[in-house]
């Protein structure tokens, strides 16, 4: 499945256009990681705890979004986009969507 945040390939042609496909993750914060972001507050740096949990939400939406593109025949995801909410106090969603599209 190719996956790209262009509209369109400079070498391929779009035989058929299959619509919007999307992916979520919503993951909560671990009081571990709360922990460790509140000493870095303190002490400045990166927070690795979150930074993991995105990068895990990111490819759960991705993964999902895929999946949706294959269940409708499609065999690439064009301009794909991310975006993030808050949706409960320490909960956030992250969410994949893109459109799927039969290349020739």
């Amino acid at each position: 499945m190719l996956v790209t945040n262009i509209e369109i390939l400079p070498d391929k042609r779009i035989m058929e256009h299959l619509g919007l496909v999307q992916g979520s993750s919503v993951r909560a914060k671990h009081v571990g990681r709360d922990i460790m972001a509140g000493l870095k507050n303190i002490f400045g740096g990166e927070l690795k705890g979150y930074t993991e949990l995105l990068q895990e939400s990111r490819a759960e939406a991705m993964e999902r979004m895929i999946e949706q593109a294959e269940a409708v025949g499609a065999n690439a995801v064009l301009n794909v986009r991310f975006s993030t909410s808050s949706v409960a106090a320490g909960a956030a969603e992250l969410f994949a969507y893109g459109t799927a599209v039969v290349l020739e």
